[in-house]
């Protein structure tokens, strides 16, 4: 959510930004709030009037009764009384024009960054950098879920009977390496500084309308029925709404926080989700990174971000890319975004295993999270994201990066600890 300031001083700023990600419908919005703005400021100030008046008044009426003016007194007091009506008036259309301006607020969208490459959807992201060599190997490399097949490490077929599409059952070594691979990642953020959480995994709708705008939280998230708790679709929510109402010194930051969770997406709107694979499905489980910091300190922090996943996969032996989200890519909290890919031999071609996210003072506006300066002042922090790693999805980089001409999967080196000291997978009994 912007600073309504910016849209009193600069509302053509604001128009310019909502036509660079390509929302003109949303253009109206911003004239509807300046004349709400500048209607509820007016009424503010006589209700301000009003009150000033009416204190000065009942000090009047106290002293035209101490002196025995009793018809004087009743006279100020009739007046008194009118000021009263027209208060509660006053209150009312204060009330009613902060709720709508808080509507339209929510959903005009956060400032991009002015590096920000321009373009109408994810086809115009701009890739930035590739980081380790991608091969494809001399043998054919089989669909990911027939990879699993043959090492006996998933039922689709049973996940279906109990849960529908997009679930799944891992078993043996698969799930074995699906766990693995969080414990390391859990160990890999440690190392670098970042302090463990395991959150919770329902939140509260507060929260969930303060990390996320309302067409993502359609689109994304599961409602328990008669509660007011959501499933979160990533650790970030739970993490990010930690924080809600907060006042943080200044000397504390930054927080920088990794958390493990299961997500829960109903993907509405996705494609791919019908598909026999694990690539976009309704649950899954993560290792995430979330700062807190100052304004000053955020863009450092989202190139740390990054590069972190990016040294993870490579630790792992797996190729992968960056891309810079254009403007139309964009989520309406974000200022920037680079997604990380990893190289899928079989497809010849990258796909998306994370997403790193910088989203300036967005979230900490809505859920009320600032910092206390030396000086006493506060003002409002940054929040940033990124993942470290998602399986299954990340697993299918890296059974087909692995994968050896005789159908077993070999386990890199950083991995072996985690997986009792082996060194390839090969086909268990069930």
């Amino acid at each position: 959510m912007l600073d309504i300031k910016l849209l009193r001083t600069d509302p053509e700023k604001v128009k310019e930004n909502i036509r660079k990600k390509f929302q003109d419908d949303k253009l109206p919005l911003v004239d509807e709030v300046v004349q709400m703005d500048k209607d509820f400021r007016a009424a503010k100030t006589r209700a301000d009037e009003l009150r000033a008046k009416r204190n000065t008044m009942s000090k009047q009426i106290g002293g035209l009764m101490a002196k025995g003016q009793k018809e004087e007194a009743e006279k100020v007091k009739d007046e008194v009384k009118q000021y009263g009506a027209e208060l509660e008036e006053l209150a009312a259309k204060e009330a009613e024009l902060e709720g709508e301006i808080k509507k339209r607020m929510m959903v005009i969208p956060q400032l991009i960054g002015d590096d920000v490459p321009i373009g109408k959807d994810d086809s115009e992201n701009v890739e930035r950098e590739r980081f380790g060599e991608p091969v494809v190997p001399d043998f054919e490399v089989p669909y990911h879920v027939d990879i699993m097949e043959a090492l006996n490490g998933i039922d689709l077929d049973a996940a279906r009977k109990t849960s529908g599409n997009g679930f799944y059952y891992l078993r043996g070594d698969i799930a074995r390496l699906h766990s693995a691979i969080l414990s390391y990642a859990r160990d890999f953020m440690i190392d670098r500084g970042f302090t463990y959480y395991v959150p919770p995994f329902m939140i509260r709708s507060d929260v969930v309308t303060g990390v996320m705008s309302f067409a993502e939280m359609e689109n994304m998230m599961y409602k328990i029925e008669g509660e007011d708790l959501y499933l979160i679709g990533t650790s970030e929510h739970s993490m990010i709404g930690k924080f809600i109402d907060e006042i943080i010194p200044e000397g504390e930051l930054p927080k920088a926080l990794t958390s493990y969770s299961p997500c829960f997406r109903k993907e509405v709107g996705a494609h791919g989700i019908e598909e026999r694979g694990v690539y976009r499905i309704h649950q899954f489980e993560k290792q995430e990174m979330i700062v807190v910091c100052k304004p000053e300190d955020s863009d450092e922090w989202y190139k740390k971000l990054w590069n972190n996943t990016v040294d993870f996969f490579r630790t792992l032996d797996i190729p992968v890319r960056t891309l810079e989200c254009c403007s139309g890519d964009l989520a309406d909290l974000k200022v920037r975004s680079l997604d990380v890919e990893a190289w899928s031999p079989r497809q010849k071609k990258y796909f998306e295993v994370g997403s790193c996210s910088n989203l300036g003072d967005a979230q900490a506006r809505r859920l009320g999270i600032r910092i206390k300066g030396a000086d006493g002042q506060k003002y409002f922090a940054h929040t940033l994201n990124n993942t470290v790693v998602a399986p299954p999805r990340m697993l299918i980089a890296f059974l087909e990066n692995n994968l050896q001409a005789d159908g077993t999967v070999r386990v890199p080196e950083a991995l072996r600890p985690y997986m009792g000291g082996k060194e390839k997978l090969e086909k268990c009994k069930v």
